[in-house]
Parts: C-alpha cells; structure tokens; sequence
C-alpha cells in the first residue's frame, strides 16, 4: 500500500502524505519515505522537495499503535535510530526539502517538518512534541533539534507541558520560516519553491552542504570547504552561463552541469 504520493513539474517534487486520519507516521510509510527520496535525488527533473499532508493534517505524529507491537528495550532503541538515520538523511540532503504545514505538525511530524531545510506554515497550525504527555520522549531527535530553532529555554517549556505552539508563533519563535492564512499556504509555498528551482543546482546544492558547517566549533573547517567548493561551482558551466546571463541582461539557463 502506498502512503504517498510524488507529482512532479518545473523541477519541483511535490510529496503528499496520504494516511488518513492523521498521517501517523508508520514504518511503512517511513520506508516509503527513504525509497522516494533515494529515487527523488537522481531525478534530473527535481531540484525542490515540498512534502505536505492531504486533509486535514500536515502529520500529527508516529503510529502509536505500533509501539504496542514492541516489547523490548532493544526494539524501542532500535526503532528511534530508524528515525533519526531517515531524518538525518533528509537533513543532508543536496536538494532543497520544504515542509508546507497545515493543521497539526506534532511528535513524529514536528520531527520530520525539523529536518526539513525550511518549514512554510498556516497561521493557525499546531507545532508541538507532545510525547510527554504520553509518559515517553521524542525519539527521531526532536530533543536535538527542536532547541536549535527555538533556544533551550522554549524547547524545554514545549515539551514539558507537551503544548503546541501555533504557526504565527512558530514563524516568530524561528521554528518556521514564513506563516501564511491556510488557504495561501500551499500556493505560496510553491511560489516560492519554484523561484529556488531556477537557480543552478550546483550551487544549491553546494550552499546545503556548506550549511551544516555553520557553527561556531566548526567555523575554520566551514571556511575551507567554502573555498574548495567556492572552486568547484565556479568551474562549472552554470557558473559561466550565470555570468554570461548577467552580463548579456537576461534571465539565466542552469542545467546543472
């Protein structure tokens, strides 16, 4: 059974989650989720992600009847470094992923929407890691990433009281990029998706891989890599028919070589 589905056009991927009611996070469909995105990442035709939720959720968390199916320390351990190796993979990945957030992004899905390179969101959207109410803790490291975005001090209240925070709030807490009425959201997500996708995927890909070097004990070895790929990007033909572009007035044709 397939849980998503992948529509692609102007090199734009657009992966909707369709597990209805919630969109639970399954292992099926986080299997599903690693195959399309292997497939995903040597399509020439894409060069943006925008994973979204059908009805009325983005994803409102893991698949808690599954838990019910463990029973040993080992299985539980287990099934957290599933998650976090998928999630830390769509974190790496050398393509732009967009999480468009409507309705609810809780537990497993504010996890997902987390690893994600930019999150867009409704207004009145629900962002939250509740697992403490359920006497567990998040698992697909959201206790890692959640304060990278808010500070400690807002990670800790979030969790702690296991309540969400709505999307204008994300938006000013840092923990979404922009906050839209629902019925803009996925317009503008695409609008916006489409404006990356003329740029050169070298480059793109090349300002990811340079991202993740962006804090202060690995600001040297940052600076290096931008070097070395600084070289790179500016030998490829992109980079010349960039400056070509530039020069002659006119909208640039990126190939990606």
């Amino acid at each position: 059974m397939s849980f998503l589905q992948v529509k692609t056009a102007d090199y734009v991927s657009v992966i909707n989650i369709s597990r209805p009611p919630a969109n639970a996070l399954s292992q099926g469909l986080l299997q599903e989720l690693s195959n399309v995105l292997e497939e995903l990442e040597n399509n020439h035709e894409t060069r943006v992600i925008v994973v979204r939720g059908e009805g009325r959720f983005f994803c409102a968390g893991a698949d808690i009847k599954e838990f019910t199916t463990l029973s040993q320390e080992e299985d539980y351990r287990q099934l957290a470094k599933n998650g976090q190796d998928l999630l830390q993979y769509v974190e790496s990945y050398p393509k732009p992923i967009i999480a468009a957030i409507h309705g609810a992004a809780l537990g497993g899905g504010l996890e997902l929407a987390m690893s994600c390179h930019m999150r867009f969101v409704s207004e009145t959207a629900k962002l939250g890691l509740p697992e403490l109410q359920l006497g567990i803790i998040p698992g697909f490291a959201g206790t890692q990433r959640l304060p990278r975005y808010v500070g400690v001090g807002k990670a800790c209240e979030m969790m702690l009281t296991s309540e969400p925070i709505s999307g204008m709030e994300a938006a000013k807490a840092g923990l979404a990029n922009r906050a839209y009425p629902e019925e803009e959201l996925f317009d503008k997500t695409m609008e916006f998706a489409y404006k990356i996708a003329k740029k050169s995927p070298i480059s793109v890909a090349a300002t990811l891989q340079l991202l993740k070097y962006a804090n202060a004990e690995s600001f040297y070895e940052g600076m290096q890599k931008e070097a070395e790929l600084f070289g790179k990007v500016f030998a490829s033909n992109d980079a010349k028919e960039g400056v070509a572009a530039f020069i002659e007035k006119r909208a640039p044709n990126f190939k990606g070589i």
